[in-house]
């Protein structure tokens, strides 16, 4: 790890959320990142992605500008699409246990390819 990168429980206190205002009720809630930025673990060089978090919340939503923060975090941090994607899902049901959660990563095109990674999770 760099002296810039944190630990993952400091990356995850970074995320916030607040009280539904309408629990009783299933509706979905889409958050849009076109500016995400990490690092490629393999090359150091920049990956460049648009993250899209569609979810429907239970009992909390995610703050914004804790999510903006969350994802700022990432960008000196050497991390796969794959592993980030995951990583993403994986804090965000955590911190707010949502009835269901997509997360998609939409990596701009580096070295000739472009990659669209998705990570699902639905409560049981």
């Amino acid at each position: 790890m760099s002296s810039s990168e944190i630990t993952r429980e400091e990356h995850f206190a970074l995320l916030e959320t607040f009280p539904n205002p309408r629990p009783e009720r299933d509706y979905r809630v889409v958050h849009i990142c076109p500016e995400f930025t990490s690092v490629c673990p393999k090359t150091g060089q920049p990956d460049f992605a648009t993250i899209a978090i569609d979810y429907i919340p239970d009992e909390t939503c995610l703050e914004l500008k804790a999510l903006k923060l969350y994802f700022f975090a990432f960008r000196q941090q050497g991390i796969f699409y794959e592993a980030v994607i995951n990583r993403i899902l994986d804090d965000l049901v955590e911190a707010c246990q949502p009835r269901y959660m997509q997360v998609k990563g939409d990596f701009n095109v580096r070295g000739g390819f472009s990659s669209v990674v998705t990570a699902e999770h639905k409560k049981a």
